[in-house]
């Protein structure tokens, strides 16, 4: 049978026609499609530009009642709180909110501070026992740690001391040289926030003087 002119340019034109078809159909899925969704990452350099908000209020019983006031923590000399105990245990949280995020007070590259929940293991008879910190507080300046460990470390000729119920955070630190950015803890009078610039997890930190 002999195919014609017409009919091979017919043929050519439905071949065209049905492949643009196809090719809007693929473009208007891809753009219809949600982004994929990746977990801001914590640490490696990341600098909040400010500290964590304040805490909700207080949780309130039925009929408007306040919820009643939680027993304050044991205090261990100098005014530090001990650990929070539970049947004779550290009460243990846990901070991983994502796949690779570390187990411990952090904070994402967006902003967000993870943990920072507080309790009565943070109540201090005498806040501010040592006075004030005098250096910079808050993302204008970063602090590289000299010496020493959990219980007393240093930088700029100023000490400070990791609050007992976050021991359990800082095993990773280097104490000879993290970067560290001081906030001001909105919730908990008596500490500051330590953040690791390398790591993205912070503490709370009693000055020492």
């Amino acid at each position: 049978m002999r195919i014609t002119r017409v009919e091979v340019t017919f043929a050519s034109l439905l071949l065209l026609a049905s492949l643009s078809v196809v090719a809007q159909e693929r473009d208007r899925g891809e753009r219809g499609a949600a982004p994929h969704a990746q977990a801001p990452h914590v640490g490696g350099g990341y600098i909040p530009p400010h500290g964590p908000a304040p805490r909700a209020a207080a949780p309130q019983q039925e009929h408007g009642r306040p919820a009643a006031p939680r027993a304050a923590a044991p205090q261990q000399e100098h005014g530090q709180p001990a650990p929070a105990q539970a049947h004779g245990r550290v009460e243990q949280h846990n901070f991983r909110d994502a796949e690779g995020h570390p187990n411990a007070p952090h904070v994402h590259s967006n902003g967000v501070w993870v943990g920072h929940t507080g309790g009565p293991e943070y109540h201090l008879a005498h806040p501010w026992e040592h006075g004030h910190f005098g250096g910079v507080i808050g993302a204008g300046h970063t602090y590289r740690i000299v010496g020493g460990g959990p219980s007393r470390f240093w930088f700029d000729g100023a000490y400070f001391a990791v609050a007992p119920p976050d021991l359990g955070y800082v095993a990773d630190w280097n104490w000879a040289g993290d970067p560290i950015v001081l906030y001001d803890d909105p919730d908990d009078p008596g500490y500051y926030l330590a953040y690791n610039v390398r790591l993205g997890t912070y503490v709370h930190v009693l000055f020492l003087g």
